[in-house]
């Protein structure tokens, strides 16, 4: 075993999920800062036009995105199985069927997205005054599909082994090429919202060459020759892989709706709402880390049927979960002023922000609960459930909630109804986690 990588089968439970998690909350820190960088370039070098344009194009890539992701979650999960129960000749053959299946799929999604550019924008009302450039972006976007596809997979993969510092190496190195190439690309070559593009991939596509060369050099991923997966594998990874790439779908759909409601009171509100989302981002990436986090810890000892173990791993994330989001709360509702000043001044929209900010402060370990059990259930492999609580906390219980309170109290009911939203969401979340069959989830046969 590599000297990063840990098994989670045996030992202590509270400090290698903190060092696990840390990482992997740094990872999507980092993740935040290249899209940041990227922004800053084009919004300071071609212009408030080509930010718009790179903003509409990135809008369909983060659709695309969600997909990946979740085959990337169904990959956390058999993996870890895979690895915790030391079948290590099953750990090569899904991950020659992940490999085999992602390269089909980015390569699909690389074509037709290329083809399709176009009418993708105005499928989503892209003005015509940044059409061009926007298509120009997305296409060479998808053109190097198959780098963000990759990129991701294996840093994926080195977590469901128990890894999480390579990855984080793996996201800096591509944060810092993009850093260099954008500006080279952009203003010294004159390539434009091209340049913009080509460094995106360029920077991804050399983090996945490094991850590559540094995995097999160091022996941290079983590599085989690619070959045909069999029918088993290919079924389970989709029986996975698919709801959890609909959970994305409905997450991003009911920001959508919350958004519908947000813009009933204005440009001041909307303004508020969307720097204050631009924070929330960064406030839940502790609960996010720790949701990835007891994934993998949790798939390791579901593949040695250790439950016990299991439920030790829930209680520990989410006492840790309310420590550190409580935390976090404390300094948001100090700081929720200055944070939106860093976005925003006008005075009606800050005023907005701050107060939505400092209502759902409260309720953030309430939400950061959801990340931990929904991590645990993601574990056994209860795909489509996890989907279902999705939609019970989006459909059911944050639109309609912060559409009555938002009519019962104007703007402020919005922050009302999200944070009642998240607590009432964590009670579903626990009470599938109490008593619903989710343990009793079996992926694999016993003769595997």
């Amino acid at each position: 075993m590599a000297d990063n990588q840990r098994d989670f089968t045996k030992g202590s439970i509270l400090k290698p999920l903190i060092l696990f998690s840390g990482p992997i909350m740094l990872t999507n820190l980092l993740q935040t800062s290249f899209q940041i960088v990227d922004s800053l370039w084009v919004g300071n070098i071609l212009g408030a036009p080509a930010l718009g344009a790179v903003a509409v194009a990135t809008t369909i890539l983060v659709t695309v995105l969600s997909f990946i992701l979740g085959l990337n979650n169904a990959a956390l999960t058999i993996l870890s199985q895979q690895y915790g129960k030391q079948n290590h000749e099953g750990l090569k053959r899904y991950l020659n069927a992940f490999i085999v299946i992602m390269t089909m799929m980015a390569a699909g999604f690389g074509v037709l997205g290329y083809i399709f550019a176009e009418k993708l924008l105005l499928l989503i009302g892209t003005p015509e005054s940044i059409l061009d450039r926007a298509q120009v972006y997305l296409q060479i976007s998808f053109l190097g599909m198959f780098f963000l596809f990759a990129y991701n997979f294996v840093n994926t993969v080195l977590r469901a082994l128990g890894d999480s510092k390579t990855p984080m190496r793996i996201v800096l190195l591509a944060v810092i090429m993009n850093a260099v190439l954008a500006p080279v690309f952009i203003g010294v070559l004159d390539l434009g919202i091209e340049g913009a593009a080509f460094s995106t991939v360029a920077s991804q596509g050399i983090a996945f060459l490094y991850s590559v060369y540094h995995s097999m050099r160091y022996k941290l991923i079983p590599f085989t020759r690619p070959s045909l997966p069999k029918r088993t594998e290919v079924s389970l990874i989709l029986k996975l892989g698919i709801p959890a790439g609909l959970q994305m779908a409905v997450i991003h759909a009911g920001i959508a709706a919350i958004l519908s409601v947000v813009t009933q009171f204005g440009g001041d509100t909307v303004a508020g709402f969307s720097a204050a989302q631009r924070l929330d981002s960064l406030i839940m990436l502790p609960a996010m880390a720790l949701g990835t986090a007891v994934n993998s810890m949790a798939g390791q000892n579901i593949g040695v049927n250790d439950w016990n173990r299991v439920r030790k791993i829930a209680k520990l994330a989410a006492v840790y979960n309310f420590a550190i989001m409580s935390a976090v709360a404390v300094v948001v509702i100090i700081f929720a002023e200055a944070g939106m000043r860093l976005f925003i001044q006008d005075e009606a929209a800050v005023r907005f922000g701050t107060e939505y900010l400092r209502i759902v402060a409260l309720c953030y370990p309430f939400l950061g609960l959801n990340f931990v059990l929904n991590g645990i259930v993601r574990a056994s492999g209860a795909m489509y459930q996890v989907l279902v609580l999705n939609i019970i906390s989006f459909w059911i219980l944050r639109y309609p909630l912060t559409e009555l309170f938002s009519s019962m109290f104007g703007q402020t009911g919005i922050g009302l109804g999200m944070g009642v939203s998240f607590i009432s969401s964590s009670l579903f979340a626990f009470m599938y986690y109490k008593f619903g069959k989710w343990d009793r989830k079996q992926l694999f046969k016993e003769k595997e």
